[in-house]
């Protein structure tokens, strides 16, 4: 909205030219969803904490966790607001990336919205069902990657039209464009023909795995928040260097036009988290919920689809894909041999019962994720 209103001002004012660069509009909307985060933040937990929207805490974790018993849950719903009201003012709404994210963004935390309701709200301690959870998930994911599959590859809606048409009339038979490879880092020139199942089904899973990874990782304060942050900001980096044609040409790496744009929204992601981690720091005054953490998970999952960072994404989200095995190997030896290998699943849970104090379990998961996010970036030269 804002950068319509500055184009159009700048016919007259050249200085307003200035907000065309996305260089400016990610850190004005970094400061923007912190500032809406700050603002709406306070009221918003009052209202959470007036209706009793309080957090249910597991009697079987660590008995540190009882005194969270009650304190507001869904802040998460803080954090979509500022996304999407920061990306509408700063993002060119002509970007079909930017609704790509952004509808993905709010269908799953719809999903978490209805689930977090459930739970807290009818007291129903298990809120949607599993089945219901995942079909769900995976109709808004497969439409993505449906979508995403043909528009990585089509720098025009018109060349769009021609690859899904062609797609159709071959008898979803098609190979790709090499843009929709999946890349491997540290290597110049190896990457992985997809075809177009081959993309949908890789997307997919990235989507819908990084949406239940981060989820599994919201257990403790501040715990998810800000590794999501950082990995926003470097897939930010991403973005702006593949939707520039000299940047990626110099990095070898694929142009994907229009993939800058997606700058904006990642450092929307990047303020709307620090403003949600300066009340959900420990001790929390809220909680994010399923309505946050399965959004932000799959914001990330389209961001890194969009840019060709699957691997990446995995790399920089460690913390995360830890998290998630945790669980799985938990799950898997209990029903296998009928003993756990971890003392609580997911992860973090196992270190707090082994003596870790929840800030100390926190504060090195950030840590890690930092170095991991470093690492990442390094596969933008290092090649």
């Amino acid at each position: 909205m804002l950068l319509a209103l500055a184009n159009w001002i700048a016919a007259d004012v050249r200085a307003f030219n200035v907000f065309g660069y996305i260089t400016l509009r990610a850190v004005l909307a970094t400061m923007t969803a912190l500032v809406i985060s700050f603002v709406v933040g306070p009221s918003m937990i009052r209202k959470l904490t007036q209706y009793k929207i309080g957090q249910a805490v597991r009697d079987d974790g660590p008995q540190s966790h009882l005194i969270k018993a009650g304190t507001p849950t869904m802040g998460g719903a803080l954090i979509l607001v500022s996304i999407a009201i920061t990306t509408l003012l700063w993002a060119d709404l002509r970007n079909r990336f930017v609704w790509v994210v952004l509808l993905v963004t709010l269908g799953f935390g719809a999903i978490g919205w209805i689930d977090d309701y459930r739970k807290v709200v009818y007291r129903n301690p298990k809120g949607l069902s599993v089945r219901t959870k995942f079909v769900w998930q995976s109709v808004i994911a497969l439409l993505a990657a449906v979508y995403l599959a043909f528009s990585v590859s089509a720098p025009s809606t018109s060349q769009f039209l021609q690859l899904f048409f062609a797609w159709l009339y071959s008898g979803f038979n098609l190979d790709l464009p090499p843009k929709a490879d999946l890349i491997v880092p540290f290597f110049k020139t190896v990457s992985y023909p997809l075809g177009v199942w081959g993309f949908i089904a890789l997307s997919y899973c990235v989507i819908v795995g990084a949406s239940n990874a981060v989820n599994l990782t919201d257990g403790l304060d501040g715990l998810a928040i800000m590794p999501t942050a950082m990995i926003a900001g470097a897939l930010g980096i991403f973005a702006y260097a593949m939707g520039r044609a000299d940047f990626s040409s110099y990095l070898l790496m694929p142009h994907i036009p229009g993939a800058g744009e997606l700058t904006v929204i990642c450092a929307a992601v990047v303020g709307a988290g620090l403003g949600f981690l300066w009340f959900n720091a420990y001790p929390a005054e809220v909680f994010m919920g399923d309505v946050g953490a399965l959004a932000l998970g799959a914001a990330l999952g389209a961001i890194a689809v969009i840019v060709r960072q699957e691997i990446v994404l995995a790399i920089m989200g460690g913390v995360f894909v830890v998290e998630t095995l945790s669980v799985m190997i938990q799950v898997a030896s209990f029903k296998l041999t009928g003993r756990r290998v971890f003392r609580m699943a997911p992860i973090h849970h196992h270190y707090e019962l082994k003596g870790w104090k929840e800030n100390q379990v926190v504060v090195r998961f950030w840590i890690i994720t930092m170095l991991l996010v470093l690492f990442g970036l390094s596969t933008l030269k290092l090649r």
